[in-house]
């Protein structure tokens, strides 16, 4: 997938001109997790552009009503896709939410959070020793990073394969499994070292300047590499802005372009349950998980219904747990009568917002077609 274009700093003008595409139709609202959870205009995206149009003009002054409402949208980007008149939500969300960040530092708890996604290594100590506290949630299994790969039998090409922040410690075994089957289909994997958090949560928290900071050590760690390979769902259209020279792809996508000698064993009717998230859908990978899954022979493939974002959205989950969890029920309400053994999901996140109350394996896709590799 070729970089995609950087969301552009906005003026107060620009914010305006820009929240003025929006005609109000309303056609957003159906497809707004948060609007649905609240059935409140001020939750919906044409409330936020409103309330961001207003502000930027000068019209009213920024309230701390206002930019509650603005912190609650989680990002999903569900509304740009319905959007009849093209409006650049994303690009709107960030420019309001840097303005605000500039206008007003966050907490100290989510300025530690976003400082802790910006240093990894630090992430990983911290969330091993949180392991050790009783009560401590650890809804995924926490490895140590993995750093040696299968060869492949055939000499072929290599592809750099993206680590991020909380996934360093969380997507060891899930890179591994990524290598084993790049492995069979004559594809070495390397992990280039100095790479980071892709800024995601730091854009949309609007730190521009650890976003552009964690983009450049980026850039830094991937030179050289043509062919780059994103493991989770949010991370990757930030990484693919950050990599302009790179062709970066999510790994499902790779994997069903690249792998077409991959030979499955059967999975005896087992039964799995898929979970779409909503950044999947921007990564544009959805269908080439599909379509690698039902590679296996034998294999019940039961898709989640659509009922809106999970609620884990970055940090979200940690900052509006109540939120987080009300945008959750409704999945958890339909696993139940599928009968499944197991959740997939592409983004660890939702991974880990998911596996703490759902009682079931929740793994990557990548995880489970390893799995049944033969």
């Amino acid at each position: 997938m070729p970089a995609l274009p950087a969301p552009t700093p906005l003026t107060p003008a620009g914010l305006a001109l820009l929240a003025d595409r929006c005609v109000q139709c309303g056609l957003c609202l159906p497809h707004c997790p948060t609007y649905q959870l609240d059935a409140s205009e001020a939750e919906s995206p044409r409330g936020r552009i409103a309330y961001i149009k207003h502000v930027a003009l000068g019209r009213i002054a920024p309230s701390a009503a206002g930019n509650r409402h603005l912190d609650h949208c989680l990002g999903c980007l569900r509304c740009e896709a319905a959007c009849p008149a093209d409006v650049p939500y994303e690009t709107l969300l960030i420019g309001a939410r840097t303005a605000q960040f500039e206008r007003q530092r966050p907490p100290l708890i989510d300025r530690l959070r976003l400082g802790l996604l910006a240093r990894p290594g630090w992430l990983a100590s911290v969330l091993a020793a949180q392991s050790l506290l009783p009560g401590s949630i650890r809804p995924l299994p926490m490895r140590p990073p993995t750093e040696t790969f299968p060869e492949p039998l055939d000499e072929g090409p290599t592809v750099a394969v993206f680590v991020g922040c909380v996934a360093s410690t969380y997507e060891s075994g899930t890179r591994a499994s990524l290598a084993r089957l790049l492995a069979a289909a004559g594809i070495r994997t390397v992990l280039p070292a100095g790479q980071t958090c892709c800024g995601t949560a730091a854009a949309h928290a609007g730190d521009a300047e650890q976003a552009q900071r964690l983009g450049a050590s980026n850039r830094d760690a991937f030179a050289g590499h043509a062919a780059v390979l994103t493991l989770a769902s949010g991370c990757h259209a930030q990484l693919a802005r950050s990599l302009p020279t790179a062709t970066t792809t999510d790994a499902l996508s790779f994997l069903l372009a690249k792998g077409e000698h991959l030979r499955f064993r059967s999975a005896g009717g087992r039964r799995v349950a898929l979970h779409r998230p909503c950044t999947q859908r921007v990564a544009k990978s959805d269908l080439a998980q599909r379509e690698l899954l039902m590679r296996i022979p034998d294999l019940v493939l039961l898709e989640l219904p659509d009922t809106g974002c999970c609620g884990a959205a970055g940090l979200h989950m940690l900052a509006e747990p109540a939120r987080a969890a009300a945008l959750r029920q409704p999945l958890l309400d339909a696993l139940p009568p599928l009968r499944a053994s197991a959740v997939l999901s592409a983004n660890i996140g939702c991974r880990l917002h998911l596996a703490d109350a759902a009682g079931l394996p929740v793994q990557h896709p990548i995880d489970f077609l390893a799995e049944y590799l033969s």
